[in-house]
């Protein structure tokens, strides 16, 4: 959790307004891979000015400064990952549609072959099908 929104915000270039600490806070509080409608129809009610436009474009904002990935498990609509540092695949539940973090480990062996033969920017893996708690409802 980051203790200083402000200072974290202007330590990435960003300046700190009201609306952008609170997406900022919002994506580390609820670590659910929203999408920017997502996080607008969570924050609309406690900032009423808060508009699509300004939630979309700090979100293109934060990823342009590296705070977070846009990740592409679904065709119609972005969803945003506050954590782009650590290396991680995503699972999208086809039916909640909750994305969760896995983790991923890589034998160095494996980045090393990638790495001499490309210039890898980025990389994105992605998984679907039926989480445990929609597999378990469904048995029951």
């Amino acid at each position: 959790m980051i203790k200083n929104t402000d200072i974290f915000l202007r330590e990435h270039g960003i300046k700190p307004s009201y609306q952008r600490k609170r997406i900022y806070e919002y994506l580390n509080e609820h670590r659910i891979h929203p999408t920017a409608n997502d996080i607008y129809t969570a924050l609309v009610g406690e900032i009423p000015t808060l508009s699509k436009a300004t939630v979309y474009n700090t979100m293109n904002l934060f990823a342009r400064c590296g705070l977070v990935d846009v990740i592409p498990i679904e065709g119609h609509e972005a969803r945003f990952d506050p954590h782009p540092e650590a290396p991680h695949a995503h699972f999208r539940c086809t039916c909640c549609q909750k994305v969760y973090d896995v983790p991923l480990s890589f034998p160095e062996e494996a980045i090393e072959e990638a790495l001499s033969q490309c210039q890898i920017d980025t990389f994105n893996i992605n998984f679907t099908g039926v989480c445990k708690e929609c597999l378990a409802r469904n048995e029951a």
